[in-house]
């Protein structure tokens, strides 16, 4: 991975040298900065072209082309390929109880809230699920601080653009190195350790992994039917998006909780620029106004 940069008529580009197998001009890059702005509200600014460049090998090399405009032409063509084309520049990173606050919050002060608000259901959005690890998380917090006697039904939808992340989520299946992320009042209570041919890793229980629903979405097409939100989690995903992009999401947002709806966002986010929708309780917690 890596590029080359070469000055030709005052216009810099990404060119085929002896050790660079791909082109990719600033007008090629240019597009991609536009499309993935257009298509899914993610902003790559110009020090990200180093990465665009090498994930983008990868696809290029696997359709035998060499010129990013040739492989334009192939995504704007192949749906299929437009999938690997847009997942293939999609940040992953999660772990299990990554931000143990939010779930800290959720098995005491939320479960108390809705409790007193006399629920009887309880609707849950992990919105950019990744692999799984953070509806994963949820459920597990659920169930360790009886939310499921307490409800007559606990809704949890998982969404995540990226359909090969969602793929092993709905598998549930997680190397073993994951138990070091994971409690032990957790770990003890709703996972299990594989067998045969999953020796050596670990997989939610089924019956808690049955109470997830989850689903492709693009946060920025129309949304389906959904019920209103206690609570949605969208973590460390708006710090790849532009202050108006995020502006508008956390306005749709708000439109989807319910009133005194909670929202948990990522450590390095915030909801400031709609301060006037969203109560702040701290530690990336906000509450629907």
């Amino acid at each position: 991975m890596g590029r080359v940069l070469t000055q030709a008529e005052g216009v810099a580009t990404m060119g085929i040298t002896e050790d660079k197998e791909f082109e990719l001009t600033d007008k090629d890059f240019k597009y991609i900065q536009w499309y993935m702005h257009k298509s899914v509200g993610i902003f790559l600014s110009d020090r990200k072209r180093t990465m665009v460049y090498g994930r983008l090998s990868r696809q290029m090399r696997a359709q035998g082309v060499r010129r990013f405009t040739d492989y334009k032409e192939i995504i704007e063509n192949s749906e299929a390929e437009r999938i690997n084309f847009i997942n293939s520049l999609t940040t992953n990173k999660t772990e299990f109880f990554r931000e143990m606050h939010h779930f800290e919050f959720l098995e005491g002060t939320a479960l108390d809230q809705w409790k007193h608000q006399g629920n009887s259901s309880i609707n849950i959005w992990s919105a950019g699920c990744s692999t799984g690890q953070e509806p994963y998380s949820i459920v597990s917090s659920l169930f360790i601080s009886g939310a499921f006697e307490a409800f007559d039904t606990v809704n949890i939808f998982a969404s995540d653009l990226d359909t090969s992340v969602l793929d092993h989520a709905k598998a549930g299946i997680y190397d073993e190195e994951a138990i070091e992320t994971i409690p032990e009042q957790y770990l003890k209570s709703c996972f299990v350790k594989g067998r045969g041919q999953h020796k050596g890793k670990i997989k939610i229980k089924k019956g808690l992994q049955q109470q997830i629903i989850f689903n492709q979405l693009n946060l920025f097409d129309e949304w389906p039917k959904m019920p209103e939100y206690d609570l949605i989690s969208c973590r460390n995903v708006m710090i790849y998006f532009d202050r108006e992009t995020q502006i508008a999401l956390l306005k749709r947002f708000h439109q989807a909780l319910k009133p005194n709806g909670i929202l948990f966002i990522g450590h390095s986010e915030s909801a400031g620029p709609c301060s006037d929708i969203f109560h702040h309780l701290g530690h990336t917690i906000y509450v629907k106004q």
